[in-house]
């Protein structure tokens, strides 16, 4: 390890999951609480001998520690850099990766402010398009809920001691058992939450899925729910009325502050602890193993969605027990990313789209099917990833079409613990497919599917040559 490694924002996320005060963390590591609060806003560099302390006193392992905060942050300037308004300025990636580590607060704050300029402009224009509306409401620009819990999900990389423990905690109080665990929290609802729980039709529930009335302390299903899916909202319901000083603590260690962002981040932390209901830590992890992370399998036994268990693999991160790390995302028909998390070193897109030769825009082509693909980044890093579209419980002849797919992916190091790898040859890997995060930050000039200039070679339009694409430079002396 070396001297400089300056790792403060992860040793600050590691005591607080902890919930120790800074003196606390002091006391176990022999140093005094202000050289930990140096530390922790990366004001004094990380020795080796410290760094064993640190893994020691929370139970990691060293790998844990590896930069990859530094290398997201990276990215992300990087992205935030590639758009156009920057061109003129010359940027270049020593440039981007100076600035990240001489001052991670400067850093953030450069991004914090992009992302200000994007809400801004992302509400001017949906101001501009309002504009004869009666309806229209006050725009406010800022940074985005859904990005600040994705922030805080990848920050806790997906893993939360705590409710874990909880969830644990009930299903051993409750006596819940997998083979009616639907009739459990039901009775465990009633019984000690005072909770009754009715099935109402369709036209009823005027769309909604799960309808919770706080005052008269009932909750209703949709009738479209599949036995998996009601298991789950009940559980979700279970989150919500148990966890809330958990998720709390959560919240505000992270610091949300955009409207809104603090009620997303209840609802996908009573997702997390639904999850750890239907599929208790050990249990998922020792199935996964056993059965390769046949994904489809997993669903069956533990009667959840390809979605639901698909997030449970990312989140199994529990310090000595860890599953593969993996990466997800789901998007839509369209195109656009709607949740994303990283264990596998892959980095999204923030704020342009992502690339199209992603084998998660592919599975809308065979609705259903699992698809694989073994994928090449610029920087010579290979991937496994396995992608599905998903169906909604909407039920009946208004059933629509699969309008999502979500992707899952590792390291193509990990690849044979997987079953998708059967069959592919992961010696020579012929069958890589070149990918990127984004055209503006892809160095591929080559891509049929380009649809902006690199970051690297401003567009230069020449009438009377054609490349490639229209993107693509010839180089002097070729044939168009």
């Amino acid at each position: 390890m070396t001297e400089n490694l300056r790792l403060g924002s992860k040793i600050r996320n590691l005591r607080r999951r902890e919930s120790l005060t800074q003196a606390q963390l002091a006391e176990r590591l022999g140093i005094s609480s202000s050289y930990v609060n140096l530390i922790e806003n990366n004001r004094r560099p990380l020795s080796a001998q410290l760094l064993i302390k640190i893994a020691q006193a929370f139970q990691v392992d060293l790998q844990s520690f590896a930069s990859d905060e530094s290398d997201r942050m990276v990215s992300d300037l990087m992205e935030a850099f590639g758009d156009p308004l920057f061109d003129s300025y010359e940027l270049g990636a020593a440039d981007v990766r100076e600035l990240a580590g001489s001052s991670t607060i400067a850093a953030r704050a450069v991004l914090g402010l992009y992302k200000a300029y994007r809400s801004s402009q992302e509400s001017a224009e949906s101001l501009a398009g309002h504009l004869d509306s009666s309806s229209l409401k006050t725009l406010s620009p800022g940074q985005l809920p859904t990005e600040e819990v994705s922030d805080l999900i990848q920050d806790h990389s997906n893993y939360f001691p705590e409710l874990e423990d909880n969830a644990e905690t009930i299903r051993r109080e409750a006596n819940l058992d997998d083979e009616d665990l639907f009739q459990g929290l039901v009775n465990y609802l009633k019984d000690s939450h005072g909770i009754r729980v009715r099935i109402e039709k369709m036209g009823s529930m005027e769309g909604a899925m799960r309808r919770y009335d706080p005052e008269k302390r009932i909750l209703y299903l949709s009738e479209l729910l599949r036995r998996g899916s009601r298991n789950f909202q009940l559980a979700h319901q279970v989150g919500l009325v148990t966890q809330t000083p958990t998720i709390n603590k959560i919240s505000k260690s992270h610091g949300l502050t955009a409207p809104g962002s603090k009620k997303l981040c209840r609802v996908v932390l009573a997702n997390y602890f639904a999850s750890a209901i239907l599929m208790p830590y050990d249990e998922i992890l020792s199935a996964a193993r056993a059965e390769r992370y046949d994904i489809e399998l997993l669903g069956h036994r533990f009667r959840c969605s390809v979605e639901q268990v698909c997030h449970r693999l990312t989140s199994l991160r529990r310090p000595g027990q860890e599953g593969i790390p993996f990466h997800l995302i789901r998007v839509d028909i369209a195109g656009n990313i709607s949740k994303r998390f990283s264990a596998s070193g892959i980095r999204f897109a923030r704020f342009s789209a992502a690339c199209p030769r992603w084998n998660v825009h592919a599975a809308f082509l065979t609705p259903g099917t699992i698809r694989t693909q073994i994928s090449q980044y610029p920087n010579g890093k290979h991937y496994l990833s396995i992608a599905r579209t998903l169906r909604k419980d909407t039920g009946g002849y208004r059933s629509s079409q699969p309008m999502q797919a979500v992707e899952i992916g590792c390291d193509i190091r990990h690849a044979r613990e997987l079953i998708y790898a059967d069959g592919l040859n992961l010696e020579t890997l012929e069958s890589a497919v070149d990918v990127g995060v984004t055209c503006r930050l892809c160095e591929r000039i080559d891509c049929e599917q380009r649809a902006f200039p690199p970051l690297q070679h401003p567009l230069s339009v020449d009438e009377n040559v054609r490349g490639i694409s229209f993107y693509a430079p010839v180089h002097s002396g070729s044939k168009a």
